[in-house]
């Protein structure tokens, strides 16, 4: 009931969209000052909500303003990992949620709070049915499949926050490199991380429809 009636978000490219998707990609990095993070997370406080919530009601914003739709879905992986016996378990048990706001009210205007409210409740409903794996909603619900987008979602956001120690290892130095695969799995996916002088982003996009500016 949740994703019935769901239409493909119309995203203004560069150029046509494909027939068939190649999936070749390419990235754009930003960040978010301190400032501006920490007002974020004050926001997402007063309003019983997290920071996931209120990035997510934002993007989702700003999806709205470039495509003009009010129905906006968004995919994200969620770590599939409720059961406390599941934690320090080693392998990949991520599985994607697609969570859906529609950006109008009774008389068409809707403050960004109460938009943020819809994505709260919406977030814990899907967090109730994690469980039940993409796959299972794609075959049971049939939505009309193409070739040249991916069904329910065509963006996806992901938000890394968990703390991470430095790896080490005797005798060695490390250090992280930022790279890309060069590929895209969907149209465009926004990935923040929280880093101590604010937020880190980056901007995977399919380099079929857009160009890097």
């Amino acid at each position: 009931q949740a994703l019935a009636g769901l239409s493909p978000l119309d995203l203004p490219t560069d150029r046509p969209r494909p027939a068939l998707a190649s999936h070749e990609g390419g990235i754009v990095r930003f960040e978010v000052d301190a400032g501006i993070a920490q007002a974020l997370k004050a926001l997402a406080r007063r309003e019983r909500a997290t920071t996931f919530m209120v990035l997510l009601a934002a993007f989702q914003v700003l999806l709205h303003r470039y495509t003009g739709q009010e129905d906006i879905a968004v995919g994200v992986p969620i770590a599939g990992r409720s059961r406390p016996d599941l934690e320090p378990l080693i392998g990949f048990f991520v599985n994607t949620l697609v969570l859906r706001s529609r950006l109008t009210g009774e008389a068409r205007s809707l403050t960004f709070r109460q938009l943020l409210d819809r994505v709260r409740q919406t977030a814990l409903d899907a967090y109730a049915n994690q469980d039940v794996p993409f796959e299972m909603l794609v075959e049971e619900l049939h939505p009309e499949r193409n070739l040249s987008h991916t069904p329910f979602f065509q963006v996806m956001f992901a938000l890394q926050n968990t703390p991470s120690a430095p790896a080490r290892l005797p005798g060695l130095t490390l250090s992280q490199v930022q790279t890309h695969s060069g590929t895209a799995t969907f149209d465009m996916t926004l990935v923040i991380g929280e880093t101590p002088d604010g937020l880190a982003g980056a901007i995977e996009y399919d380099t079929d429809l857009f160009d890097a500016a």
